[in-house]
């Protein structure tokens, strides 16, 4: 069983939304969710032994898998995690049973379709984030986008069709370049998709910068970065709650992913020449558009662009080069960066699904609709407290381990790069205490909010989760950074190394 853990975390929740898709219309609703409920957890439950079978020691990848699939090509069924990767594989399916969870009452029609779509989906994330083979990759990157266009488009709010349309454009235009560049690459390893033989190809910088600006578009879209985030916003404010999940925590970390599986290990000398545009960008995201995330009236579309603020701080950190001749990347930040990419999986789902609980008694996401719903929800409140605090970067939550340490690792490089950085703790505590100030504290503001109705029992098991997720990570990250930190090693030691041609 532990030669195909991956095959089962990826073809196990495919598999299982297939059957749930099996059971038919809204008459086996019931049916529907039980059936998904038991294939997300045993999606989840089978991703466990990749951490408790994970050896730390090792940096390389673990839990391989290598059979032939299109032998004429060269195109195998590679898969294998490393430190980088595989946290995200049970990050996904977690979220996913979390998603099935949160949309267990809330979806009345098309349930089957519904719950399917979230447990494909999983399937085919899962498959990207294993995969070693650059086509299969691309596959399972590109085929991940239809369960999210039909969820956005068929479950979303009265704007679905003209967000899931640009979400979906958006995404495929940009992932496009990274095929051309994947064939580029095919040719000058002899005829391989292998991803690791393209780590070790000597390539020239002007090759490199054009496979630099290939995988940008396809990445920056996918986190998104600055300038190239505008589809985000619209895809969380039209979609439903799950949707809204998914996407922020898991289909955004694909795109810093990507940075550190293909940007930085095959384009190690374009990605030091031009590091200096990514950590511009970067900092446009966590300044910036922390103060976009002030003005906005929507909690949804605050809570986005406070998303993109906060993946601004993941691709900072995983381009912050310092050290001799500025040629190695800083092992704090590279780290503080995926720890920050776990905790916001946890927290952004979290404010998301906090949100999703308020919208669904009273039908509406403009904060100037509330007002005192802790007098009638308490113990909402206090879950949504603690999951603000976290947005914040507070001390002892998830939310402020990553944050420190890219600031940490920022400091080592350039003193005002750190200063700016920062600045995110204090917009990111502005706009998300601002939001539950108005909505959650003083009096009973209207009549939607004084008949509201604190959480039942399977919106408390949510938040529950969440909660220790979010605080077992703020108080003890030693069990994700140990995981992680021989793969940074490995990486910072191969990005150091000029991959240029070498004169005779």
């Amino acid at each position: 069983m532990t030669g195909n853990l991956l095959s089962l975390a990826i073809w196990l929740p495919v598999v299982a939304g297939l059957v749930v898709l099996a059971t038919g219309g809204d008459k086996n609703a019931p049916v529907a969710r039980w059936l998904a409920l038991i294939g997300a957890l045993a999606s989840f439950l089978v991703t466990i032994p990749l951490y408790t079978g994970f050896d730390s020691y090792h940096g390389g990848m673990q839990f391989e898998e290598l059979k032939p699939w299109i032998e004429a090509l060269n195109i195998n069924y590679h898969l294998g995690v490393d430190g980088l990767s595989m946290f995200f594989v049970i990050l996904n399916s977690f979220t996913t049973l979390m998603v099935v969870l949160a949309g267990w009452q809330v979806i009345e029609k098309r349930v089957a379709q519904y719950m399917a779509a979230f447990l494909i989906m999983s399937g085919l994330i899962n498959g990207a984030f294993a995969a070693l083979d650059a086509i299969l990759f691309y596959v399972f990157f590109e085929a991940m986008l239809i369960p999210m266009y039909l969820i956005i488009g068929v479950w979303g709010g009265p704007r679905r069709v003209y967000a899931s349309v640009k979400f979906f454009l958006y995404t495929l235009l940009g992932s496009l370049l990274t095929l051309v560049a994947f064939i580029y690459l095919y040719y000058q390893s002899g005829g391989s998709f292998d991803i690791a033989s393209y780590h070790r190809l000597p390539l020239t910088m002007a090759a490199q910068t054009l496979l630099l600006v290939a995988f940008f578009f396809a990445f920056a879209v996918k986190v998104p970065m600055w300038p190239v985030h505008t589809w985000l916003p619209d895809a969380h404010v039209e979609a439903p709650t799950g949707g809204s999940m998914v996407l922020a925590a898991i289909t955004l970390k694909l795109g810093a992913y990507g940075f550190l599986r293909f940007a930085l290990p095959i384009a190690p000398d374009a990605s030091r020449e031009y590091a200096w545009v990514f950590v511009a960008l970067s900092l446009v995201a966590v300044v910036y558009i922390g103060m976009v995330a002030l003005v906005q009236t929507d909690m949804k579309k605050l809570v986005a662009y406070s998303s993109i603020s906060h993946m601004g701080f993941v691709t900072l950190g995983f381009f912050m080069f310092g050290g001799v001749a500025g040629k190695e990347l800083n092992a704090w930040a590279v780290e503080g960066a995926l720890v920050q990419m776990i905790s916001h999986g946890f927290v952004s789902a979290a404010m998301f699904f906090c949100i999703g609980v308020m919208y669904d008694r009273v039908h509406s996401r403009k904060i100037a609709d509330y007002g005192g719903v802790a007098n009638k929800m308490p113990i909402f409140a206090a879950f949504m407290m603690l999951f603000a605090m976290a947005n914040s970067g507070l001390p002892a939550t998830s939310g402020f381990a990553g944050e420190f340490m890219v600031v940490l690792g920022a400091v080592q490089v350039n003193f005002w790069y750190a200063v700016a950085a920062a600045t995110t703790l204090i917009f990111g505590a502005a706009y998300t205490l601002w939001m539950y100030k108005r909505v959650i504290f003083g009096d009973v503001a209207n009549e939607n909010v004084a008949e509201l109705k604190d959480v039942n029992a399977r919106e408390f098991l949510v938040l529950a989760i969440l909660a220790v997720a979010v605080l077992g990570m703020g108080l003890y990250p030693k069990p994700f950074t140990d995981v992680m930190h021989q793969s940074v090693n490995d990486l910072i030691w191969h990005v150091s190394q000029s991959k240029l041609p070498q004169l005779p």
